[in-house]
């Protein structure tokens, strides 16, 4: 262990050597000293000057323009879903995806094989019936008895019967073959493979007709009294950007939608034929653009601009050589952050904070 006097002569030693080091280089430690001061006074005068700045604004003639934006999806008004009513063994199906279809022309068969065996019976049926009728009947005629009026009344009876049955079997016929009220295209087929037995859910074909596809886009309640049918707006798509289709609405929902969170309520917009260049789908989702208020060519200011003082008069501070006074102005409508000034400022004038 050192003696505590040798380490206070080891601290004395050292104190020395750097003060001798110090004053040897005293012109370095001079210049670290002034760079310290002369970046401090920077920041001190940077820091002055910005605070010494007030915004200024000259007011001018502009055009103002309240806009609303409303998202949505691409729909169609003509879109089908078929379904067999019955289940049933599927014999044919004349359609695939991708398929343009006409109007009324059928997409896919059952098998009908059972269903014109079962028609047969019953027409077969309905001939007996019809011979007992008859003999019936013509027993009653000669023979005018209440029993035999008994026997004609149910003869009637099974007689219609009889027909009933032929009838139902007859639109069993008409059901096994699936068409299209529509003309369109097949954009989706559950059952694309004959051979196989079927429900009404498993067999599903979906038809759109592309000419009938239109713009859908939703609407809260405090937005949509702001609309009127063929009020015109632009359509910006998510998968094109860069393209505006131009379009007008063509009906607004008198009720709202159901199962939506808050009250809302459809908006349909046209889209034209051209647009249809775009490669439209289904289902694509993008905005609709309004303008709902324009004020062209006013003298305007922003809103920062406008003061209000204690007993509620509206002013800006107008600039006056180097110096401002407090100049009182008659407000218009606020669109956009900016201000329409009615009257009280002239174009060119300088305003500040």
């Amino acid at each position: 262990m050192r003696h505590p006097g040798a380490r206070r002569a080891i601290g004395s030693f050292l104190m020395k050597s750097i003060f001798k080091t110090v004053w040897e280089k005293k012109w370095l430690v001079l210049i670290l000293l002034m760079i310290v001061v002369a970046v401090s006074g920077w920041k001190i005068y940077t820091n002055q000057s910005a605070a010494k700045k007030v915004a200024t604004h000259t007011v001018k003639r502009q055009n103002l323009s309240e806009t609303l934006s409303l998202s949505g999806e691409i729909a169609a008004e003509e879109n089908v879903v078929l379904r067999f009513q019955t289940s049933g063994y599927l014999t044919w199906v004349g359609v695939k995806e991708g398929d343009f279809v006409k109007k009324f022309q059928t997409v896919a068969s059952l098998d009908q094989e059972e269903l014109q065996k079962n028609l047969k019976k019953y027409l077969n049926t309905y001939m007996s019936e019809r011979w007992d009728f008859d003999v019936d009947k013509k027993n009653y005629d000669t023979r005018i008895t209440s029993d035999l009026k008994f026997i004609l009344d149910k003869a009637q009876f099974d007689l219609d019967k009889t027909v009933w049955d032929v009838e139902i079997k007859n639109l069993a016929i008409k059901y096994a073959n699936l068409w299209t009220p529509i003309e369109g295209i097949v954009i989706s087929a559950d059952s694309p493979t004959a051979g196989v037995n079927i429900t009404p859910t498993q067999a599903e074909f979906q038809i759109i007709n592309p000419k009938t596809i239109y713009f859908l886009a939703t609407a809260d309640q405090t937005d949509v009294v702001g609309l009127t049918t063929n009020q015109s707006g632009k359509i910006i798509l998510d998968p094109f950007p860069d393209q505006e289709i131009s379009s007008q609405i063509t009906n607004i929902s008198f009720s709202p939608k159901s199962g939506e969170t808050g009250t809302v309520y459809e908006v349909k917009m046209s889209l034209p034929l051209t647009a249809n260049r775009l490669m439209l789908r289904l289902g694509m989702t993008g905005d609709a653009q309004f303008i709902t208020k324009e004020l062209p060519n006013v003298l305007a200011v922003p809103t920062k601009f406008v003061k209000t003082d204690k007993e509620g008069l509206k002013y800006v501070w107008l600039k006056d050589g180097k110096n401002k006074k407090k100049w009182v102005v008659t407000l218009g409508d606020t669109l956009d952050s900016q201000v329409e000034i009615k009257s009280g400022l002239e174009e060119g004038n300088i305003i500040s904070e």
